[in-house]
């Protein structure tokens, strides 16, 4: 079975596996998943011009956070991904939200494809990667979201894609960085844990 994020974390931009409580989960992220209660991240609390920056400021504090981590990739349990694979994780879906970018701008409400989140833990060997080179290609994606999403104005954030998670919908391009700055520091909560079950011996 596939690692995957600790439990009640099941959330992320893909349409795949995520492993979350079952029912429990989908009643947390039902609509209009606009907040979530385990990290405390609000959606509204950014705005269209705090993309960029917040975008931007992902390469350092994942960085910062990695540095935390003893064994980047041991996992916390079998079905908890490691530090690395979350970072992997992260940038891929700065990558991913990037072409759903593209394509929102450039089709009208365009159905985005999952991206796939399992699958490509296991095709493109997360855990085995290079944890430098995936740090630089992480604020490389970030700096390349921050810089598109700096152009547009309050008529282009409004505009609309289906987001294939939790369900098919319509969202803006708002939501859409606004859930990408949530994936972010959901996992950088993740890998704190991680680090702390390294340290300390927690769960």
């Amino acid at each position: 079975m596939l690692p995957g994020p600790l439990a009640g974390a099941g959330h992320g931009p893909s349409g795949g596996t995520h492993r979350g409580p079952g029912e429990a989960w989908r009643r947390r992220y039902a609509e209009p998943v606009d907040r979530c209660d385990e990290c405390a991240f609000v959606y509204a609390g950014v705005s269209g011009t705090d993309l960029p920056r917040l975008l931007r400021e992902l390469g350092a504090r994942y960085a910062a956070a990695l540095d935390e981590v003893p064994d980047l990739r041991r996992r916390p349990a079998e079905r908890v991904w490691s530090a690395l694979e979350y970072t992997c994780h992260v940038r891929d879906v700065l990558r991913v939200q990037g072409e759903r970018l593209v394509l929102a701008l450039t089709v009208e409400e365009p159905e985005f494809p999952p991206m796939g989140r399992d699958e490509r833990a296991v095709a493109d060997a997360y855990n085995e990667q290079e944890s430098a080179v995936v740090l630089a290609e992480l604020g490389a994606a970030a700096d390349d979201l921050a810089a598109r999403f700096r152009t547009l104005g309050r008529s282009e954030l409004a505009r609309t894609g289906i987001y294939p998670w939790p369900r098919p919908q319509a969202r803006t391009l708002l939501w859409l960085g606004q859930h990408t700055i949530h994936e972010g520091e959901h996992h950088l909560l993740d890998i704190r844990r991680a680090a702390r079950s390294q340290t300390t011996g927690a769960a």
